[in-house]
């Protein structure tokens, strides 16, 4: 394997993995630029050539690069912030307001005043045309050119920059759709043009335009970011491969994601909870939950054997129904920013300060105390090393920020409010937890959590005794999982296609013809991707549920199930699935199952980044111990002096008891008094329950490598 890069841009920090062929991965953080992305990803390069033996040019060093694995948060941004392209809709006559009209659901049902999300374009750029298909495909009306014509004519008097086609049952017949289509890029060749049909060809108009729609919008967004940032690599002597980090865990080549913005609305978090599972597993737990606290965002993920993977996700309240890992985000960062409610309540976030100006104790002029700032109070940062010494932090600046801001208007000690911002933060993120276990039917106290984030090992074992999380596994990469994900990333390829039948009464010819003819698309893809047979992999899954259901359950099986016509046992699975999610299942009484999507994913395997055990070094990890430094204990509620360690010198089987704080470069751990840690064959730091030595591995347990 040549030289590979892995790189996260964040809000805050943009993250780097440099895997070399002969030598330990190395970490690399910079701050991020918010206005130009690509800017971050240069500086960081930069750094990492500068710190060669010996130096290096920013040219010569990228000329060794095979290839860097991108994760980025460019159109995440631009929706949020909602400034993507001018966008036109093209649909259906009458049905142009389903955009806004939705699914008719309130999303809070007892707020009256609750209303619904602006759309991405406006009604006067919604277009509706003359042209209906049935539900079976067949044409009712033909589709108007001159009402196409009339539409593009509005676009180009309004500058709309990207255009969406989205015509009713459509996915059943592509014709209309593609007629339009043709349309459009004949007289707006220079216009971002997304078909519903191209990127999701499946039952419910609502989703499919929504997507459709989203896709569009953010489409000349990472276009022009993307030709940024190969422009950049180029120039700088990078003739390697790039690929980019999609919402599915996967990654893909920066032709497919021009064409398929949407795919990359989670491009930055996705690649954890992949990264996650490999930690877990040396640990022989092919279950966990993953967590990434950042300066910015905190994310949650479950993985039971591989990431839960969900059909449809909503960002900024729209809905989006393509394939992606379920990860649940909120505004939990170290810059997370304290303020006290209308009712007199502590808050922590979702505001954040961001890497400018950042924390008040960053002296960049920020005003609002932060997470970091409490962090640094309690004792938990040292001022002199926060990014290995690189950035001085003033404790003074951020006590008296926390007094001004929460202390005195709260009536408590400036140590109380920071411990009380602390334990909201961390109770903010335990609440997230139970979003992806909880309420998905699962205990969390039955995972391991493995921790990531440059803070997230800070507040981790606070987490953990709410959740009544006995084990913890802190990767030695953990400030930069994502980027350490990348570069375990296969390609992947979502394809859906409807297909509307009673499972016991479905003509299996024409579902394995649809199946083969779906796999033949993808090998097509891969092949265009130089991916050999032999690394070619397929995973079918089926939209299934109960008769006059609304809501599918999507169910994996097996190729030679449908080959064989085998009912009983999709029949089997989906009970199994649907008992599992929801407690229950009708397979005693008989009720028959509807098959409503098929969907396939095409596997490339590449190669993965590979992890060198470490010889085992003996319990005692005297060597790496650094001091002692006065740090705020919560079952004390006191300060009381803990040691501390240097992470980077401590090895396989060191152990340490808590409370104790083990110090990086990127990132600091806080074992708490209920909590002991030792070191795994890999260097990474397995955090559990005092007395709870069975949780180990039998390497960890008993003393002898």
């Amino acid at each position: 394997m040549g030289l590979k890069i892995g790189i996260d841009v964040g809000g805050t920090f943009t993250d780097f993995l440099v895997a070399w062929e002969d030598r330990e991965p190395e970490i690399f953080k910079v701050l991020s630029v918010s206005d130009d992305p690509s800017a971050a990803v240069i500086n960081g390069l930069t750094e990492i050539a500068s710190k060669q033996e010996p130096p290096l040019e920013l040219s010569e060093f990228m000329r060794g690069v095979e290839t860097i694995v991108h994760g980025t948060t460019v159109t995440t941004n631009a929706t949020l912030t909602r400034n993507g392209a001018k966008s036109g809709l093209i649909t259906t006559a009458g049905v142009r307001d389903a955009l806004e009209m939705r699914r008719g659901i309130r999303e809070e049902q007892y707020n009256n005043r609750y209303t619904n999300v602006e759309p991405l374009v406006p009604r006067y750029l919604r277009v509706g045309v003359e042209g209906r298909l049935r539900r079976d495909g067949s044409e009712v009306e033909a589709l108007n050119l001159a009402d196409v014509e009339r539409a593009i004519e509005l676009f180009r008097q309004e500058g709309v920059e990207a255009v969406s086609i989205c015509f009713m049952n459509a996915f059943i017949n592509a014709e209309h759709e593609q007629r339009a289509a043709e349309l459009v890029r004949e007289k707006m060749p220079d216009a971002y043009l997304t078909v519903s049909t191209d990127l999701l060809p499946s039952i419910r108009f609502y989703q499919r335009t929504s997507t459709t729609v989203l896709n569009s919008y953010i489409g000349p967004i990472l276009n022009d970011y993307l030709e940024q940032l190969t422009g950049r690599l180029s120039s700088n002597g990078f003739d390697g491969l790039l690929l980019i980090m999609q919402s599915n865990g996967g990654v893909m080549t920066p032709e497919t994601a021009r064409k398929t913005a949407a795919l990359t609305l989670l491009s930055g978090p996705a690649a954890g909870p992949g990264a996650g599972l490999v930690y877990a597993q040396a640990h022989g737990q092919d279950n966990c939950i993953v967590v990434d606290m950042g300066g910015t965002s905190f994310e949650a993920a479950l993985v039971t054997g591989s990431p839960v993977l969900v059909n449809e996700g909503v960002i900024d309240r729209h809905r989006i129904a393509l394939p992606m890992l379920a990860i649940h985000t909120i505004g939990a960062g170290g810059g997370s920013i304290g303020w006290i409610d209308e009712g007199g309540l502590l808050r922590m976030g979702p505001q954040s300060a961001g890497a400018v100006p950042g924390p008040v104790s960053y002296g960049q002029g920020g005003r609002l105390p932060a997470c970091t700032d409490a962090n640094l109070v309690l004792g938990y940062l040292n001022p002199g090393f926060f990014a290995g010494g690189t950035m001085q932090l003033d404790v003074d600046a951020a006590r008296a920020a926390i007094r001004e801001h929460i202390a005195d208007p709260l009536g408590m000690d400036v140590v109380t409010a920071a411990a009380g911002m602390y334990r909201v933060t961390c109770n903010n993120m335990a609440q997230g937890v139970r979003e992806v276990t909880i309420k998905r039917g699962f205990d969390p106290r039955e995972f391991p959590m493995v921790v990531a984030g440059g803070a997230g090992p800070i507040h981790s074992c606070m987490i953990c005794e709410e959740l009544q999380i006995p084990f913890q596994i802190v990767p030695r990469e953990s400030s930069i999982l994502c980027a350490v994900g990348m570069l375990m990333g296969d390609l992947k390829h979502d394809f859906v296609r409807t297909f509307f039948a009673r499972l016991d009464s479905l003509d299996w010819s024409e579902l394995q013809a649809l199946v083969n003819s779906m796999i033949d698309e993808g090998t097509a893809m891969l092949g265009d991707e130089n991916i050999p047979a032999a690394r070619q992999q397929y995973q079918i899954k089926l939209d299934c549920r109960y008769q006059k259901q609304y809501h599918e359950v999507s169910v994996l099986v097996e190729r030679k199930w449908i080959e064989a016509a085998d009912s009983a046992a999709i029949h089997a699975a989906f009970h199994a699935e649907h008992d599992r999610l929801y407690g229950y299942s009708l397979e005693e009484q008989g009720v028959s199952v509807d098959l409503i999507n098929v969907r396939l994913q095409a596997i490339g395997v590449t190669e993965k980044l590979d992890f060198r055990e470490q010889e085992f070094a003996g319990e005692d990890a005297g060597v790496a111990l650094k001091g002692e430094r006065d740090m705020y204990i919560f079952s004390a509620k006191a300060f009381q002096p803990v040691p501390v360690y240097d992470g980077h010198k401590m090895r396989y089987g060191n152990r340490v008891s808590g409370p104790a704080m083990i110090e990086q470069v990127t990132t600091a751990i806080l074992v708490s008094d209920a909590y002991d840690c030792v070191v795994d064959q890999y260097g990474s730091f397995a955090v559990y329950e005092k007395g709870r030595e069975d949780l180990l591995g039998s390497g960890l347990t008993g003393g002898v490598a």
